[in-house]
Order: C-alpha cells, then structure tokens, then sequence
C-alpha cells in the first residue's frame, strides 16, 4: 500500500543538495515518487510501506549526509528560531575589514593601507584552515553522494588563491625581493560574502517567506481556564477538551468550541479570508486563533492543536508548500549539470587565458572568478520560493492549495464551470409555492409530512428547506426506513404509513407539472413527490443570489475567463440566473455524469478548465477538471477530490485563487528569467576578466537574495 510521508531536511545548502537526495531516493524500488524542496527544506516521499517504512527512509536520507525529522499531521508546525549571526560570521567580518581597507586603498592608489603580506597570510590561513571548514565538509560530501554543489566551487576557487598565494608568498623567485604578488584578500572575502549570502538566504526562507511564523502567533500561549469553580490562567498546553475557557476584549480564541455564555464579535480572517467581524453569541462557534474585537465569551474546547481549523490549515499549508511545482523541473534539470558544466569552462577558461595572455597568474584569477560567480542556488530558489510566499498569499485569502501543482495549473485556467445552488446562490432556498396533485387523497400539509420524512434523509439544501418548512408549520414528521438516494435524480425512502417515496425531479417521481401562471415555477427549483408510484405533488423553491456572485463573475470576465453554469435544476431556473449575472453558457437537468462529460469536452476543445461545486454530484466535474475547487463544509468526497478549497461559499474567492496564482505563476517565470540570465551573463564577464573573484563573490551571493527578494515581492501585489 502506497504511503506518504514528509521529512524536515537539514543540511542542504544548494539546489544541488536537494537533487543529490531525490537521485539517492528515486532509484529504490520500493519509492514511487520522491520530491525536495530547496525553499522549504522538506522532502515529500511516496513509498511502498510493504517493502520498508519511514524510519528506512530517513535513515537512507540521512546516510547522503543530511538530516531527517518525520513531520506528522499529529503535532502542529513548529515555529523556527529567529535566525542569529553565528559568532563565526561575526569573525569572518572582522577578518574581512582589514581586507576591504587595503582594496579600497589599491582602488584609488594607496597600495599602502593594505597591511603586510606575512598578516595577510595569518588571517588567510585562519579563515581557509578554520572557518571554511564547513564548505569544505559540504563539498567533500555531495562530491561522496555523486553530484556537486555550490561548496565545490567555492572550495575550489578560494583553495586554489590560497595555495596560489602561499606558493608566491614564500617560494616564488619575486619571494626574497618582497615583490610577490598574493592574493589572500581575494579567499577571504569570497568566504565572507558567500557565508553572508547563504546566512541572509536561511533567513529570508526561515521567516519572511513561510507564512507558518505568522499562523504559530495567533494561537495564545496562556488561556484562563475555569478548574475546579476557579479561574486560572495556564499554558496552552495544559488545555484540554471539555474545559471552559474565557476570551475577553482583544484576545484570541484558544480552540475550536462552542460558546457557553457572553456574546461579541470575532475576527476570524485568518481562516476565511473574509476581513468583517462574525457576531458570537451562547451555543454558536468559535474557532482557534480568532481575535474578539469586542465582548467577552465563554467557551467549551471541543477541539485543541492539529484538529482545530488553524491546526488543520496549517498543515495543509506546510505541506503544499514543501510541494514542487512541474515547472521547477526546468531549474532540476539545469542544477543537475550545473556544477560539472562550471568547473569545465573554469578550466577551459584558465587554459584559454594562459595561452593568450601567456601569464597562469591571470589564468586562475579568471578561473577562480568563474567558479565563484556560478549559482545554483539561484535557480532551485527561483520557484520554491515563489510558491511558499503565493501560498501563504493564498491562505491569507481563504484558499487552501493542496499543493504547488495545483496552483500552477489554476494560473493558466481560462474557463471556469460553477454549481448553482450554494455557489452562485445562498444555498438556503425556501418553499415560495406548494402544487398538490387533484385527487391525489393527500393535502398541502400531508404532502410537507410524507415529502420531509423521505428529505430528512439527504443533505442537500432543497431537501434541508422542505424540512425546515414542515417543522416551521409544527408538523409530525413520520419516520422513514430504506432511505436511498439515487444520484442526480433524488431520494426514495418507506414511509411509515404510507409507503414507497420519492423525492426529487419531476421526472423521477413520475409528475408532469401544469403550466402556471405564476412565474416562480418556470425560475424556481422543483421538488416532486410520489407515493407508491403516484405523483401527489411538487414544491418550488427559490434561492437568491449571494450579494457578491455578481461582482465575482464581472472579475473573471474582466480576465478573460469564460463562465459556465452547469446545474442539475430545470433549465429555465438555470438560464433565469445565467441572464441576471450575464453569463452566455447555462446548462440545467444536469447530472453528475454529464457534467463530467462537458468538462471533458470544454478541456478537449483547448480550455484549462477550472470547476467549483460543493456536494456529491459534484464530485466527478470536480474530478474531471484541470484544477477543482471545492466548498469547506461542503461533502467530504468533494473536498477530497478537489484541488484547492475555499473557506468561503464564494465566487469571489474563486476569483482570488486563480489572480493569486497567476501572480505566482508571473514572479516563477521572472526568477527563473534573472537566475538564468545572471549565469549566462555573469560566468562569460568572469571568463573574459571583466570581474575578479571578489566581486564574482559578492555577486554570487547577491543573486540568490535577489531571487528571495522578488518572491517577497508577492506580498504586496494588489489582487483585482
């Protein structure tokens, strides 16, 4: 059986790293799939867990020279220390002052303030004897594992300046006469700008792109608590389910509950997505992690950590965005040869130089500037890191993408095919008209009994309002046995006293319906009822629009998005709603089966097809589409099947998921663009002279922070 599991990786320090690990695991036979996210420093493995078990697979991880921590939907995401500069970067950079005096001197012609070659040797030698260890370690082991990384290049640049420098500094023949030219300031400082790079990059990907910090803070670390008739303040931690909790004025909510006493008003905008206040009040909801903007409640804790709504979000949210989208693959393939292509034009680079300038001093200048200006990291940054700052963008929206796959698909969507009911409208209809069949031995009230007894059986929202209508009216519900339903068409179930019943189309329970004068029946959906193969009468229910489908649907539109209703009520209610929102494509009498059909059909005609449904028949549209979009609260089996959910029952969000990922897909291409660019241009200037190794160095290292800084740049993009 087929199992998936996700590592914490520790130790990687290139795209390179994160290669070497899905190479290692991809080759076993027992491992279906195996993914590394650079970005997010997590691998997500797909195994047979007959053959071996996640502990195996930690353990092969680990044996490549990294570490692995099992991350579990059990416990929520940790939150990560605040990156700090090691006493080792500190060092680096006192070393490198007395190096960038003496090149700003030489710069404008005083070669005098660097100081004496024999300090710059000591200094040399503590930074490449000591401090460059850990490159040194890095290197050797993704040299041992079968590929090479970032380290290799620096390891090999800055060693061979050093030894270089060694050599003409006591055994050139220029030694005695005090004219040997070192360059030790060129090592030094390409350590100390790539150890700054790589700490500014742990950085920016442990905080400012994971949108997991700001998730961990909304949940409080003291609570009052009520313990034995007393109220006491404790530790989250020492919560449990059934306490009751108090939440006051500017507080956050502790877990999910239900409110036992007080009322006010919640933020709850970290899960919805949706920036007004919800009102609380005794026996409603409070989630984890709402802020009460006013008021005070008491609360039972009916869920705490991983299994409230935050515990949850944030799960999906760590794993979707350790995910790897398919167009990192370009970035893969070119880090996979990356380092052996660099190290080559290096060495061809030297060997050219040597024989035109016919100096091998020169030669290796170029080559070790070279080596130095190459960066990996820059492209296995370039779609990770837009990914975890577009989902992160995404959640703060209300939009759960189960992973980077589906964002990016959702990017290129360019028809969107929407339910009816409970997604262009409320999803509370209400009995506007009662039909009763002549002659039928059963009147208005039986007809609310007999049809409620078989309705309370089903989910769906027409059912709930003819129930909630028959107990409006203070009915007797008789029971019903044997209830099934049969898809797209409606439910039967035995009655008591009565018989076999069923409720749904007019087609199914046998009923031809009179033309009316009244309208409601030709825009309304139609409830019909049969008693023993018997039509004995018919409801017709009407929904209205939700206040922001119209505004919803103008967005899509404005993007060049076609809109397609596809719906199981009657064509005239179907075409009626298509007409008040301006939508050119309405299908009614729709079942499951043939909305699939027609999503194949629109896919088949070219369309990246995007569908949005929250019930059961919705299920194979949602299946069948590029990319699904299911309501939360919805069914299950539409959750599950979709790609992405929304928190809120609205269209509007829908539009909010497929601008966010454009707007990711857009920053993707525009960090591969620089990341490409910046090798193709920067390695050529390295080879000609145009760059020495110390501004090779610091470029280098400016590159991958230049990828993570236009990635944060999707923070701020305005979505329309």
């Amino acid at each position: 059986m087929q199992q998936k599991v996700r590592f914490q990786i520790e130790g990687m320090t290139c795209q390179a790293c994160a290669s070497r690990i899905e190479k290692v695991l991809n080759k076993k036979d027992f491992v279906e799939s195996a993914g590394v996210n650079f970005a997010s420093e997590e691998a997500q493995v797909v195994f047979d867990d007959s053959q071996t078990s996640a502990a195996d697979i930690a353990k092969i991880i680990e044996k490549t020279g990294y570490g692995a921590k099992e991350k579990t939907e059990d416990t929520l995401p940790q939150p990560e220390e605040t990156a700090h500069v090691s006493w080792r970067l500190w060092l680096l950079f006192a070393i490198n002052i007395p190096f960038l005096i003496g090149m700003a001197g030489m710069m404008i012609g005083r070669h005098d303030w660097m100081i004496p070659p024999i300090w710059q040797f000591a200094l040399a030698s503590v930074v490449q004897l000591w401090l460059a260890v850990p490159f040194y370690k890095s290197a050797w082991a993704s040299i041992k594992g079968g590929l090479a990384n970032m380290d290799v290049l620096v390891t090999i640049g800055t060693v061979s300046i050093y030894l270089y420098s060694v050599y003409m500094l006591f055994f050139s023949p220029h030694a005695a006469h005090g004219m040997a030219h070192v360059y030790f300031e060129a090592g030094v400082m390409v350590i100390g700008f790539v150890s700054l790079g790589k700490f500014l990059e742990h950085r920016t990907k442990k905080s400012s792109l994971n949108s997991l910090g700001l998730l961990l803070k909304l949940t409080p670390t003291q609570v009052n608590v009520q313990r034995n008739g007393e109220w006491k303040q404790l530790p989250i931690d020492q919560v449990q389910i059934g306490d009751l909790i108090r939440a006051n004025h500017g507080e956050r909510i502790a877990a999910d509950g239900i409110i036992e006493s007080g009322s006010g008003w919640a933020d709850e905008s970290h899960l919805t997505g949706e920036s007004n206040p919800e009102e609380k009040k005794a026996g409603g909801k409070v989630l984890a992690g709402a802020l009460m903007t006013e008021g005070s409640v008491v609360y039972r804790a009916t869920q705490l950590g991983s299994q409230t709504l935050l515990g949850d979000m944030m799960n999906a949210l760590s794993e979707a965005q350790g995910s790897k989208a398919p167009i990192a693959r370009v970035a893969d393939k070119a880090a996979a040869v990356f380092v052996p292509a660099v190290v080559g034009i290096a060495l061809l680079t030297f060997i050219a130089t040597w024989l035109v300038k016919g100096d091998w001093t020169i030669a290796l200048m170029h080559a070790v500037a070279v080596l130095v200006i190459a960066c990996p990291c820059a492209l296995g940054l370039a779609t990770p890191a837009a990914i975890m700052v577009g989902m992160g963008k995404a959640v703060k929206h209300g939009i759960w993408f189960k992973d980077a796959a589906a964002m990016e698909e959702a990017a290129h969507v360019d028809a969107v095919v929407l339910d009816k009911t409970g997604t262009l409208t409320e999803g509370r209809p209400q009995v506007a008209a009662v039909y009763c069949v002549p002659d039928s031995g059963f009147d208005e009230d039986d007809l609310y009994r007999i049809a409620a007894a078989v309705e309370q059986n089903a989910t769906h929202p027409l059912a709930r309002a003819i129930v909630s209508a028959a107990q409006a009216r203070g009915l007797d519900i008789p029971a019903a046995q044997n209830a099934q339903t049969v898809v797209g068409a409606g439910i039967t179930a035995e009655v008591e006293g009565v018989g076999l019943v069923k409720a749904g189309k007019a087609e199914f329970a046998e009923l031809t319906l009179p033309e009316f004068s009244d309208d409601v029946w030709r825009i309304a959906s139609i409830v019909a009822v049969s008693a023993n193969g018997k039509p004995i009468g018919a409801f017709a229910l009407a929904d209205a629009l939700k206040a922001d489908t119209a505004e919803a649907i103008g967005r899509l539109k404005k993007h060049g998005i076609d809109v397609y209703i596809m719906s199981g009520d009657n064509q005239g209610t179907v075409e009626y709603v298509a007409k008040q929102l301006g939508i050119a494509h309405a299908f009614g009498n729709m079942s499951p089966r043939d909305k699939a059909a027609e999503v194949q059909k629109l896919k088949a005609a070219g369309k990246t097809v995007a569908m949005v449904g929250d019930g059961i028949n919705d299920a194979p549209a949602l299946a069948a589409a590029n990319v699904s979009f299911a309501m939360k609260g919805g069914a299950d089996v539409a959750e599950h099947t979709a790609s992405a959910t929304l928190m809120q029952h609205s269209v509007n969000q829908l539009a909010d998921a497929l601008l966010v990922s454009q707007a990711t897909l857009k920053n993707i291409k525009q960090n591969l663009f620089f990341a490409f660019f910046y090798n193709i241009l920067g390695v050529p200037l390295a080879a000609l002279g145009f760059l020495n190794p110390v501004i090779a160095g610091a470029a280098m290292a400016a590159s991958s922070v230049s990828v993570l800084s236009n990635a944060l740049r999707l923070k701020r993009v305005k979505i329309e």
